[in-house]
């Protein structure tokens, strides 16, 4: 057999499957970060009724825990695994857009309640709205195929 007609030898990246590689290594990589900023105390703790100046719980204005990071690592190896595929990408889509749309109804009750155990903000639920969005796209946007015209005998 030759290296022509071999599984996936010949194909690209699909978008969805490049979108959901990006966001899965973004994700991977912010909750790895996280650790360093929140370490492992806490872990279901949150800022609510803190001072202003209190950041140490904060990433980029995101308010984290290490509960958060260990959700945004979970997602982002997803992504990565998922992405391999087509099928695998949209599969991850769905799951972007049902996780990170409870994550914003969650969100909008649970700021600046003493029970978010995911110690989220405004700027998280700006965050999980866009992200869930783009999980539709991911599930949802067409992809063009390019179809091989030539004759075989």
């Amino acid at each position: 057999m030759s290296a022509s007609h071999t599984p996936r030898a010949d194909r690209a990246m699909t978008w969805p499957q490049i979108l959901g590689l990006a966001f899965g290594a973004v994700y991977l990589l912010i909750g790895i970060i996280g650790f360093f900023i929140t370490g492992f105390d806490n872990f279901l703790g949150n800022e609510n009724g803190q001072p202003a100046h209190h950041v140490d719980e904060n990433l980029l204005g995101f308010m984290i825990n290490p509960m958060h990071n260990v959700v945004h690592i979970l997602i982002g190896a997803v992504g990565l695994a998922l992405s391999r595929t087509l099928a695998g990408a949209r599969t991850y889509g769905w799951l972007l857009a049902i996780g990170y749309g409870a994550a914003f109804v969650y969100g909008l009750v649970a700021v600046g309640e003493d029970w978010d155990f995911l110690n989220l903000n405004a700027a998280d639920n700006v965050l999980h709205i866009l992200t869930a969005l783009v999980g539709l796209a991911i599930a949802l946007g067409p992809v063009r195929t390019a179809v091989d015209h030539r004759r075989t005998v």
